[in-house]
């Protein structure tokens, strides 16, 4: 399995490091766009105006053998949707994965409004990520949902993948990417109608994004915890092994003893 993983791995964080330009170019052309619009752009962006339903997307994987990967974006979404519960607000849960599914079903139950299962593909791609972003924007638009909040796994190195939260809607716009989209440019058409065809498809693009840094921190998580399996059990064989030989030895030592013991009394 950790060959496997190692294999897999490399694919993985190709696609993931490869996704987060283009993330990155989308969220600046938005950006762009916003500084034209001001308070009259689409809901994706403008939000209802309230702040009292929550719809949080947490993202995991679908098996297991991988340490404690699935595990810790699910805590840091407990925390998240507790403190939310906390201070009065209504929570609804959409599952990716079905570790997530299984943690968040027991710990919230009926709240876990919708699952997604990734391993209905055979790998992760805009077929994975278009459905969640519909199910999203529907639930958005259609006044269910105040804020969008997805929870997922960064990946960082083979060793190092950081739980990480992420508001889908509204759209936030970073201060640092609107800075560097202060070009000027005449749209046509208006901004607000690039805008309504363009946001649902940011949506799309940021949970794939999301969901192919959960693929590459799954398999660098799968790869150490396999490593470590195989060396523990090295280990174990190793003590067992040594055991062994004792109890042999202290067997042989003790037939020797009364044959001697024998031969001496005779």
């Amino acid at each position: 399995m950790q060959m496997v993983a190692a294999a897999k791995l490399k694919r993985a964080q190709e696609q993931a490091e490869n996704a987060r330009p283009y993330a990155t170019r989308m969220a600046s052309v938005i950006a762009n766009l916003a500084a034209g619009v001001g308070d009259d752009g689409p809901r994706l962006m403008t939000g209802t105006g309230a702040d009292q339903k929550h719809l949080v997307v947490v993202a995991t994987a679908d098996k297991g053998l991988a340490g404690g990967f699935s595990t810790n974006v699910t805590r840091a979404a407990r925390d998240h949707i507790n403190s939310l519960i906390a201070n009065g607000k209504t929570v609804e849960i959409v599952a990716v994965g079905r570790k997530s599914r299984d943690q968040l079903s027991r710990l919230f139950g009926d709240k876990v409004v919708k699952t997604f299962e990734l391993s209905e593909h055979k790998t992760v791609g805009l077929h994975s990520a278009q459905p969640i972003a519909e199910l999203l924007a529907e639930k958005f638009e259609a006044g269910e949902a105040d804020t969008v909040t997805l929870f997922y796994s960064q990946f960082k190195s083979v060793i190092s993948q950081v739980p990480s939260s992420r508001q889908l809607a509204p759209t936030e716009v970073e201060a640092e990417v609107a800075a560097d989209a202060g070009a000027l440019y005449e749209y046509e058409p208006s901004e607000e109608e690039i805008l309504e065809t363009l946001l649902p498809r940011n949506l799309t693009t940021q949970i794939l994004a999301a969901l192919l840094e959960n693929q590459a921190g799954f398999f660098g998580a799968q790869m150490a915890a396999m490593d470590n399996a195989t060396r523990n059990a090295g280990d174990l064989i190793n003590s067992l092994t040594l055991q062994y030989n004792r109890k042999r030895q202290a067997q042989i030592t003790t037939e020797l003893i009364e044959i001697i013991a024998g031969a001496e009394a005779l």
